[in-house]
């Protein structure tokens, strides 16, 4: 597929940046809801973490199993019912009535999360070129960034003024949105000549492909093991009103967005070397942050350097996963997104574990840069090999433009 014309790329762009604004607002307004959540269903802030936990498995789960189902399937087509189910399980969320179906909501919603990034990786990538991979990876994950600047933060407010379920009910609008848009601007794609179930998951035997996830698994739980405790590791921590952490969210975000900008550049120029760089400098800002965490200024500081770093890796990983499944690059850009959630919820789950053994919100940032620094060390030892070349298989029903 040659790639569009740059506005049409542009609107292509910009409707898989919004349906990543959607799922990233979805995916992170958990952390910052918790003690709302925990307080409605009369659970501790530990055990409505479960939720967490349970969306990242979702993705963990989704995002093979649905890009291997969907292999045969047009790429547009298939991020549309991806977009539906994820709209549908998050309005099941936004009306749940205690913990456990809470878990299973946000379970079911988590499921189409790390396919909707690996097929729109692959859309991205096509309507813009290989050449610009990263920049396109790089502009669809904005829409999570932002969410993280802004979606995370409004949910926040609206979760503490009205009610955390009507965050929910907003990302379920934001979906609606996003189909819409998509259906308007994205091209339809045909899936490679010849790719099967069978095809998509014969790439799972791909050696590089399982290091590249299990650095990712093991290094990214770094983040989530601070980040899904931020709101009370801030006002009983760091010591801020409940008010301040809309805007600390708003800044780590917007740390994100930088990081996704840089990411996207520096692996256009060496992904290898970059998922170094995002590992180092988070293992950095976490030692950084177990140590500063009660001054709020140098804290804060901390947290949006945490945001620049996260997505540095976070970005240069997926890069990577395309880069080592050249024959199922839907397939490999959904498994970092298994490989992110996987850290997140070992994060999330571990960083409970340290605060209910009662060594405070503090401790998970050790934690943390500990999980980093193991990824980093797989990463090292075994995960540097050069990637497999790209197939070269013709396209005869891809249709450019069509349906734009």
């Amino acid at each position: 597929m040659l790639p569009l014309p740059t506005g049409k790329a542009r609107a292509a762009l910009f409707a898989l940046a919004l349906g990543g604004f959607g799922i990233g607002t979805t995916e992170f307004a958990s952390m910052g809801l918790l003690p709302e959540i925990a307080d409605d269903l009369q659970v501790s802030i530990p055990v409505a973490g479960h939720a967490i936990t349970a969306y990242a498995l979702g993705v963990v789960v989704g995002a093979p199993t649905l890009a291997a189902l969907g292999a045969r399937m047009d790429r547009r087509r298939l991020l549309l019912w991806l977009m539906l189910a994820f709209t549908l399980a998050n309005v099941l969320s936004a009306f749940a009535p205690s913990a456990p179906t809470l878990v299973a909501a946000r379970f079911l919603a988590g499921l189409p999360h790390g396919a909707f990034f690996g097929v729109g990786a692959v859309m991205g990538t096509a309507v813009v070129g290989q050449a610009r991979r990263g920049r396109a990876v790089s502009s669809m994950m904005a829409g999570l960034t932002i969410a993280c600047a802004v979606g995370v933060p409004l949910t926040a407010i609206v979760g503490h003024a009205v009610g955390w379920r009507w965050a929910f009910v907003g990302v379920g609008v934001i979906g609606l949105a996003t189909l819409l848009a998509l259906r308007a601007w994205t091209p339809p794609l045909a899936p490679l000549q010849g790719a099967t179930v069978r095809t998509e998951l014969a790439a799972l035997r791909n050696r590089g492909l399982w290091i590249a996830f299990a650095a990712g698994a093991i290094g990214f739980g770094g983040m989530f093991a601070v980040y899904s405790y931020v709101k009370p590791l801030l006002t009983d921590v760091t010591g801020v009103s409940v008010a301040v952490v809309p805007v600390v969210l708003a800044l780590y975000g917007i740390g994100m967005t930088v990081g996704t900008v840089i990411g996207g550049r520096l692996a256009d120029r060496s992904v290898m070397r970059t998922v170094v760089i995002g590992m180092v400098s988070t293992i950095v800002v976490l030692v950084a942050i177990a140590l500063v965490g009660p001054y709020p200024v140098p804290a804060i500081a901390a947290l949006v350097l945490l945001g620049v770093t996260s997505q540095i890796l976070g970005l240069s990983l997926q890069t990577r996963l395309m880069d080592v499944s050249p024959a199922a690059p839907s397939l490999g850009a959904a498994l970092c997104h298994s490989a992110l959630n996987l850290g997140n919820a070992s994060g999330a789950f571990l960083g409970g574990l340290v605060i209910e053994a009662g060594m405070g919100y503090l401790a998970p940032a050790w934690v943390g840069a500990a999980l980093t620094a193991l990824g980093l060390l797989v990463f090292l030892a075994v995960g540097r090999g050069p990637a497999p070349a790209l197939p070269q298989v013709a396209h005869p029903r891809e249709q450019v433009g069509a349906g734009v």
